[in-house]
């Protein structure tokens, strides 16, 4: 949709609203609602936003330690400009249209770096200095559950029952029992310019997977958060919640955010060698290299919050080692497609708690990194990767991670030392509420034995 399109719809009535939208670092959606006649009028151009949006945790609040704003520099605005190349309608709204913007600083309009668009575009910048195009995408796996958010949370999110009593991974008759929430996920979405491909049951009780049809980098990861957002608006229109948590209970899998990658020149992949045993070209071999040598260091951007980290266990398909294989579910990275044109290396550390941004930025900046400093890439890893005692692990605590992120040269030269500074704090702040809290576990366990 243009911004003719949209005036057209306008003079009919079929529009009346125009949500205007930036990322935030958790990956959601905020922003404002427009009447259309102002959009049209002037607010196509740009709007202003609080500077809190890019400084603030999952509760919404503004902790202290960011460079960027803070309560003694006032909170101050950022210009959100609409990217008009992603307007398009948003069918399961009525009357509501939806743009994408881009956050620039409020007095020179320049970018600002720590946005999480503005960190994959640098990326993507890069790439296409080098002549090359990153394509993507990411799969979506989430829960949905029997009952609604508001039951749910004035409930203390205590008895949380899946929309299924068994696995329902691949189940046809399962899934038809979820159609009405699932058929209207994919069709609004595909009318909304989003390329679903398909859904599936996932390999546990309530759990869905929608995957969307690879794309350049930034589409892919615009595509996956009008996806998850559109996921929890249509799961709520049904009397349902829906849940992006990986781990949100012990004895259950959890979800994740599969992250498949391929270089492009043209309509080239140029990770294609038909010579090679395995398809894989020599920029392919350095790429997957820089995966597997920066894997720690990109860690908090695969899995972002403490509970990310209850998902990395054996026997869960959730990897736990840095190792990459052929078409081997136990591994970290998976080459999938050997043999085809179609060959690429699929991340499978990634939750599905992810900002894809981020994620897909971390993921491009580490092959980048790889193919700059000329990295070769050891013999691929077979059988379970989970008992291997010579693999290294991914960092599994989010403290860890966020050492690793800290103490990152090379995504410190590919982001820049604010944007790093910024994300470690970001996890900083996870960290410490988490240490702060107080847990049903702790009180079961120690209240009367301590």
């Amino acid at each position: 949709m243009n911004l003719d399109d949209l005036q057209a719809k306008a003079e009919t009535g079929d529009i009346d609203t125009v949500l205007v939208c930036m990322v935030d670092m958790q990956g959601r959606l905020m922003g404002k609602r427009f009447t259309v006649s102002n959009f049209i009028e002037s607010a196509w151009k740009e709007t202003h936003c609080c500077n809190y949006l890019l400084a603030t945790d999952l509760e919404m609040n503004t902790p202290d330690g960011y460079k960027s704003t803070s309560w003694a520099a006032g909170y101050g605005d950022y210009v959100i400009k609409p990217d008009m190349d992603t307007l398009r309608p948003v069918p399961w709204l009525d009357g509501t249209a939806m743009v994408l913007c881009d956050v620039l600083d409020h007095h020179t309009h320049d970018p600002i770096p720590h946005s999480p668009r503005q960190i994959l575009k640098k990326q993507i910048a890069r790439l296409t200095e080098m002549g090359l195009t990153p394509m993507m995408a990411t799969e979506l796996e989430f829960f949905l559950f029997e009952k609604s958010y508001d039951a749910l949370r004035k409930g203390g999110y205590r008895k949380l029952t899946p929309i299924s009593g068994y696995n329902e991974d691949y189940n046809i008759l399962q899934t038809t029992r979820e159609e009405h929430v699932m058929r209207p996920i994919r069709n609004h979405l595909v009318a909304a310019g989003v390329p679903v491909e398909n859904s599936k049951g996932e390999a546990e009780t309530g759990q869905e997977e929608l995957n969307i049809r690879y794309a350049d980098a930034l589409g892919c990861c615009d595509n996956h958060t009008i996806a998850k957002h559109a996921v929890k608006e249509i799961a709520h229109m049904q009397g349902h919640a829906a849940t992006f948590m990986p781990k949100w209970r012990a004895d259950k899998v959890g979800s994740a955010a599969h992250v498949h990658q391929s270089l492009f020149k043209g309509d080239t992949n140029v990770f294609y060698d038909a010579d090679d045993r395995l398809s894989m070209s020599g920029t392919m071999k350095s790429y997957v290299a820089g995966l597997i040598k920066y894997a720690p260091d990109m860690t908090v951007f695969l899995a972002p919050y403490v509970n990310s980290y209850k998902r990395f266990l054996p026997g869960t398909f959730a990897p736990t080692k840095i190792a990459w294989s052929v078409d081997n579910r136990t591994a970290g990275y998976r080459l999938v497609g050997d043999g085809t044109k179609g060959v690429r290396i699929e991340c499978r550390i990634p939750g599905s708690d992810i900002n894809p941004y981020l994620a897909c930025a971390a993921q491009l900046a580490a092959g980048i990194a790889g193919m700059e400093e000329g990295l070769s890439l050891g013999d691929p890893v077979s059988g379970d990767v989970y008992h291997m005692t010579d693999i290294p692990e991914i960092p599994h605590t989010l403290l860890k991670a966020t050492d690793a992120l800290r103490n990152s040269d090379m995504l410190r030269k590919a982001m820049g030392d604010d944007v790093i500074d910024h994300y470690t704090r970001c996890a900083e702040v996870e960290q410490e509420m988490f240490d702060a809290a107080v847990t049903d576990w702790e009180i079961k366990r120690g209240f009367e034995r301590a």
